[in-house]
């Protein structure tokens, strides 16, 4: 079994100089006698994909506006690239925002909002042309140059937005539920191209979502705020297959916890995929953990078979099997049959 105890989000002692290095210390921001921000500790390193994922009212979304200058901080001190800017206005900082709303001047062309931020940087007309040509090229867009952004569709404006936060070479982008507005199956695409793109331009991003999915699919780490605090920073693998906490195996979709009987017993999490399901009078595997149940529910959910096992001891654990073409025995088990559920060791986290 893998032990998890709690332990603080790992930071160095003093902030990085390397562009696109971001560092908070000690942030903490306060709403009147509301805390939304506590004491936070977090080092992102240059050219990474962070995902700041956490249910509404977690904090993630105050700490991204504290990193814009969009919000002031109560205490602590931020540093982008090494340098303190704690007290710099959001214009001066090295960053760019882009919002769920896209944010695009309904009367102007597309490559004229591209263009804008330089335009009024003061950016000759020839030398802005060129960028904004290679900023459409860079999101795949180059051909809907001369249109207006009511003619495009709720992905390829979330890609404007991008292209016009990117033209103006940041050495942060903050992405604040990009992709929120945009249904399922355009949400999904977008987050494959928003990845490519990054990995293209090569610089730090920090991802504010709700969506697991898509903190998962996107990120090198995902940082899972809840109450203004970082739970568990780690790869996608590392905070959804070992989670720190019962929030944490809770909030990063299904999981089984499990309390040993004895007072004191450790809480122990199991997701449903690593869980063994087998006919009642199959014997444990060597180290397996089992229990011998009834299913309770049997549901498709078109990829994968959810079941629902009620065991002998009161519990109700969830296993989850994939649809093949070349369904198992185990997939044919249905309401009312008994079973047996068990998983070994290294699949077992111990919870705080």
């Amino acid at each position: 079994m893998r032990a998890s105890a709690q332990q603080a989000p790992s930071v160095s002692d003093s902030p990085r100089s390397l562009p696109g290095t971001v560092t908070l210390r000690q942030v903490a921001k306060r709403f009147g006698e509301f805390s939304a921000v506590e004491q936070l500790d977090l080092d992102v390193q240059p050219g990474e994909f962070l995902s700041m994922l956490g249910p509404s009212g977690s904090g993630k979304t105050t700490v991204l506006r504290m990193i814009a200058g969009f919000e002031t901080v109560t205490s602590g001190s931020i540093h982008l690239s090494g340098t303190d800017v704690t007290q710099t206005p959001p214009h001066a900082r090295p960053v760019n925002t882009v919002f769920q709303d896209y944010a695009l001047f309904p009367h102007l062309t597309i490559a004229e909002n591209v263009g804008y931020g330089l335009r009024v940087g003061g950016t000759n007309r020839t030398d802005r042309e060129a960028q904004v040509r290679a900023s459409l090229e860079q999101v795949r867009l180059s051909a809907v140059a001369d249109r207006l952004p009511h003619q495009l569709s709720g992905g390829q404006r979330q890609r404007i937005a991008l292209a016009r936060a990117l033209i103006m070479r940041p050495q942060v982008l903050l992405l604040d539920e990009p992709l929120g507005a945009l249904d399922k199956q355009l949400r999904e695409e977008m987050q494959i191209e928003l990845k490519q793109i990054q990995r293209e331009v090569g610089i730090t991003f920090i991802f504010v979502t709700h969506d697991q999915e898509e903190a998962l699919t996107l990120s090198d780490r995902v940082a899972v705020f809840n109450n203004g605090r970082i739970e568990q920073i780690g790869s996608a693998r590392e905070v959804y297959e070992f989670p720190k906490t019962e929030f944490v195996a809770r909030f990063l979709g299904l999981s089984n916890l499990i309390r040993g009987t004895a007072p004191g017993a450790e809480l122990v999490s199991v997701r449903p995929e690593r869980v063994r399901l087998s006919a009642a009078d199959t014997a444990a595997a060597p180290g397996e953990t089992s229990f011998l149940g009834t299913v309770a529910e049997a549901v498709y959910t078109g990829p994968t078979t959810r079941f629902l096992v009620d065991t002998e001891d009161g519990q109700r654990l969830t296993a989850e099997r994939a649809n093949d073409h070349h369904p198992s025995a185990e997939a044919a088990f249905g309401r009312g049959d008994r079973v047996r559920v068990g998983w070994t060791a290294d699949h077992a986290t111990r919870v705080a």
